[in-house]
Order: C-alpha cells, then sequence, then structure tokens
C-alpha cells in the first residue's frame, strides 16, 4: 500500500499546478497571519483538496540520507477536539540547507523548491508526513527546519511555528527563546525508528496566532 500511495504523489506532481490549484474564497474568515509571506503556496496543490490523505511522502524519500518520519494530531482552539478536514503544507531545503529545483517550477514552487507537500487531517485529527532530515542554509548557524501553513475550513491560511530539531546544534537557548509557539512548540524530540527517526507533533488550532476569531 505504501508504494501505491508514493507512486500516486509522484506522478501528480507532474500535474500543471493550474489545472487543479485550489482558491480561497471569499468566506473564508479572515486572520491576521503576521506576515505570511507565501502562504498561499497551500493552494497549489497538485491534488484538490478533497483528494488529500493524511500522510504523504516527499519527493526526496527514496534518496540516500536520513529518513525522518513525523505525525500528530491537530486539535480544535479548544485544545481537546480534534480537528478533521484542516490542510497541512509544508516544505523545506535538501540535506545541503537549499530549496532544491527542477527548472520548470511556476509559482511558489520557484522559491520553495520541490521538496513540499500536502496532507488532510482525518477525523482523528491525524496527520503525518515522510521526509529527509533538511540542511541548515549553507554557511549560516540557522537551525534547520520545516515551514508548515495551515488551512482550516472556513478560514484563511496561516503560518505556525516551523518544526525544528531538539538536537540540532544550532537550536542554542537564544534561538528556542525566538519561538513564539505559534499553533504550539514546533521542537522535535527524535527517537529511534527502525531505518529512520520518528517524532511527534501536535497542533493547536489558533494558539498564539494573531486576530484568530474567538
Amino acid at each position: 500500500m505504501k508504494l501505491i500511495i508514493t507512486f500516486t504523489f509522484i506522478l501528480l506532481t507532474n500535474v500543471p499546478v493550474s489545472s487543479c490549484a485550489q482558491q480561497q474564497t471569499s468566506k473564508d474568515v479572515k486572520i491576521d497571519p503576521g506576515g505570511c509571506e507565501g502562504c498561499e503556496a497551500i493552494y497549489e496543490s497538485p491534488i484538490p483538496f478533497d483528494k488529500l490523505e493524511p500522510m504523504v511522502w516527499l519527493p526526496d524519500w527514496n534518496l540516500p540520507g536520513q529518513k525522518l518520519a513525523v505525525n500528530g494530531t491537530v486539535y480544535k482552539a479548544d485544545g481537546k477536539t480534534p480537528a478533521e478536514g484542516v490542510i497541512i503544507y509544508i516544505y523545506h531545503t535538501d540535506q545541503t540547507g537549499i530549496y532544491p529545483q527542477k527548472g520548470d517550477e511556476k509559482g511558489w514552487a520557484k522559491r520553495h523548491g520541490y521538496l513540499r507537500g500536502w496532507m488532510k487531517t482525518d477525523k482523528n485529527g491525524f496527520y503525518k508526513f515522510f521526509t529527509l532530515r533538511p540542511g541548515s542554509y549553507p554557511n549560516s548557524k540557522n537551525p534547520a527546519h520545516i515551514h508548515i501553513t495551515i488551512k482550516e475550513p472556513g478560514k484563511q491560511e496561516y503560518w505556525i511555528d516551523e518544526f525544528v530539531f531538539d538536537n540540532d546544534p544550532f537550536l542554542t537557548q537564544e534561538e528556542r527563546s525566538r519561538l513564539k509557539n505559534r499553533g504550539g512548540s514546533g521542537i522535535l524530540t527524535m527517537k529511534p525508528g527502525g531505518s529512520m527517526v520518528k517524532a511527534e507533533r501536535n497542533i493547536y488550532l489558533g494558539k498564539n496566532i494573531p486576530g484568530y476569531p474567538k
């Protein structure tokens, strides 16, 4: 089953973005995304939102490197109720710290590269993705990270704290103090999982998001 899903994802990433891109609607509740540059990339999903699965394998999964599996539960603003139908968009650098491109990118893929993916939480609020652990930006001390954008049903998209790695030497106390805990903590604690490392992050909708409707 895993191989079938992986093949489907890779196949559909070759579909032109314009052929099935989503669009924000005027009925979506507006939220102050706090300078959410690039959040509209969530609408560039090559798969219609209603067809997305709760799990996705990013295109680098079968390449050499440290394999990483991240899963968690998305909760509604009450912090207790699992949130179904939430769209999650992620993207990150490759292991050398760059956002790789194939040369035919359109839209935000020109900046985000092709290491990106989309998921939709199931009835239990569950999501999971498989990828390779990204690297820090070249010649920098910036912690390695995975960007994430959230789109709730009926609400404007917004960004939450990036996934970062607890054992990253660049994730200093100073860096940790800058984290805003948008959507809850994004710090991942690595655990061995056979041929990969695993981590868990639960997401809390609206937490520390300016302008989020009460």
